[in-house]
């Protein structure tokens, strides 16, 4: 569990909150076409490409497809009216749009991407990250990782031989850039949140209609979830993250309270969605590829681009059910 109401930083640090300039969007150029078929109608790095695209996440892209993609493509057969498997088969690549849509695209490393600041190294220890001015992200690897919904293994793979240097020509996933300057913006129409303790998923719905889904991590049976309907009360972005050893059923005897920066690799990511179960929120990571997994602490963990996607549909008021 993390303290209620983490600290929104009045002035968060202009490396965080400048919005670029440049249009993510423009930079992507291109198109490599899609990847090698596998299984005679669908390659895994596409079809998890694919239903991303669509508001179905498979959480961290990585090329397999585990338990958070066949989730992913079960809720998105189940939209469908398709045959719930849960595999990636032939009529599932058909609705997906495979056969004629490119699953990877090619990014220009930009001067901004490669300036940072980043971080060396960012202790375990949250008392020791307490000490840090920021938590931003490690590398331009770590950096493109997540703008792209990958795994760093991905992108290395993708670009044998090549450096993640400005001016770099380097080939990603087809997905929307997730930009950490780019603070989601206040939906204009009612949606509802419900997170699966039985799947580990979040799903997002306008009316009766199933609008996004994406895998989570939740609490253990030291913090089980808990069920019931809440109402989202705020949603900072960028927000510190107070560590209250209270709250913690694992916490040290010697743990004392710390306030732990803002940043991409702050404890609960780039966005707190408060509600009003105390204590209790939606958030992003600084893990994406734990989430999915049960973990020791009861709040809902999502990868920090599913998060911000969650943040823009939300504000005062919006229903989260546990369930």
């Amino acid at each position: 569990m993390y303290n209620a109401k983490p600290l929104i930083v009045a002035a968060v640090s202009s490396f965080f909150l400048a919005t670029s300039q440049i249009s993510l969007t423009a930079q992507v150029q291109g198109t490599r076409g899609e990847a090698p078929r596998l299984n005679g109608c669908a390659d895994n790095l596409a079809v998890q490409v694919l239903l991303d695209r669509q508001g179905f996440s498979p959480g961290e892209i990585d090329g397999q497809l585990g338990a958070n993609g066949r989730r992913a493509i079960a809720a998105f057969q189940q939209s469908k009216g398709l045959a719930v498997t849960g595999l990636a088969d032939c009529p599932t690549w058909e609705a997906l749009g495979g056969p004629t849509a490119n699953a990877l695209t090619t990014y220009d490393v930009t001067k901004e991407d490669v300036s940072g600041p980043f971080a060396s190294e960012i202790p375990a220890a949250l008392d020791r990250q307490a000490l840090l001015p920021a938590l931003p992200y490690r590398s331009v690897l770590e950096l493109l990782s997540e703008r792209f919904h990958s795994a760093p293994a991905l992108l290395e793979r993708l670009n044998r031989g090549k450096s993640f240097s400005e001016g770099a020509s380097i080939t990603v996933p087809a997905v929307t850039p997730f930009q950490l300057s780019v603070k989601p913006s206040r939906p204009t129409e009612d949606f509802r949140i419900e997170v699966w303790k039985e799947d580990s998923s979040l799903r997002a719905f306008r009316g009766d209609t199933l609008v996004f889904f994406a895998p989570v991590s939740s609490g253990s049976e030291h913090d089980p979830l808990p069920v019931g309907e809440w109402r989202v009360t705020a949603a900072p972005w960028l927000p510190a993250f107070h560590y209250n050893p209270d709250l913690f059923w694992d916490a040290k005897p010697m743990d004392e309270k710390a306030t732990i920066k803002p940043g991409p690799n702050n404890p609960v990511g780039v966005v707190w969605i408060d509600i009003t179960a105390e204590h209790y929120g939606l958030h992003g990571t600084p893990e994406p590829s734990r989430i999915g997994h049960t973990e020791s602490h009861g709040c809902v963990r999502l990868t920090n681009w599913d998060a911000a996607r969650v943040a823009g549909m939300v504000k005062a008021g919006t229903p989260v059910i546990f369930k």
